[in-house]
């Protein structure tokens, strides 16, 4: 494995900054909202956003070790970043398009932890996957890596919500119509898909014709 390049060592540093910046937002917003008594642990954790900006911090962090000290990412680590591309710009669009201007009920939090999840770290993800050197050619197959984690998620808050009450999102709510869920679960879906198919053919297209392809993890 040759060494990694001035320009390597640069995103290793940027992607520990973004990383590290992003574990401070969410350790502030966590012991925020519990100083504040503004929402239970459980439902804090529940959020899509919440759980896939700690996927992105450590992937963030493992990625700037990988850069300062290696001259291309693994294809494990690549498809794990590639998927926290889908997740962190699905996050800021539904956000930014669905959510924003919802207006606060009871403790108004801090504004800067959700401003950095939801539009500064998609944004940072977004330009080193399109920018960023070493990133070794993905196969097709890779797609259905991405999908795991939010069929988990989704599974595991109808279930969470059918017995508590409580949904973590309004166009999650059964009282707005189960075809309703499922016409925005089902673009969600595909929405997610859809971005890693365009990520993976960009690494395709990016990747240096001598790259190595490592195989998949077996299912």
């Amino acid at each position: 494995m040759t060494s990694s390049s001035p320009v390597r060592r640069t995103v290793g540093i940027l992607r520990l900054t973004a990383g590290s910046i992003l574990t401070i937002a969410l350790g502030f917003q966590i012991i925020e909202k519990i100083l504040n008594n503004a929402m239970i642990a459980d439902q804090y954790f529940s959020y899509f956003t919440i759980q896939s900006s700690f996927i992105a911090a450590a992937v963030l962090l493992v990625g700037g070790v990988s850069a300062l000290s290696r001259a291309e990412d693994s294809v494990r680590y690549t498809l794990a970043r590639m998927s926290v591309v889908a997740y962190a710009v699905v996050t800021a669009l539904v956000y930014n398009v669905l959510l924003r201007g919802i207006p606060y009920t009871g403790f108004h939090p801090s504004p800067w932890p959700g401003e950095l999840m939801h539009v500064w770290v998609p944004i940072f993800i977004l330009l080193d996957w399109l920018l960023s050197p070493g990133r070794p050619r993905l196969r097709w197959t890779g797609l259905r890596i991405v999908i795991i984690y939010p069929l988990a998620w989704l599974a595991y808050t109808l279930v969470r919500g059918a017995i508590t009450g409580w949904y973590p999102y309004p166009f999650l709510e059964p009282s707005t119509g189960w075809l309703s869920v499922a016409v925005y679960v089902v673009g969600i879906a595909a929405f997610i898909v859809g971005l890693a198919s365009l990520a993976i053919a960009y690494s395709q297209w990016r990747a240096r014709p001598t790259a190595s392809v490592e195989p998949l993890p077996a299912s």
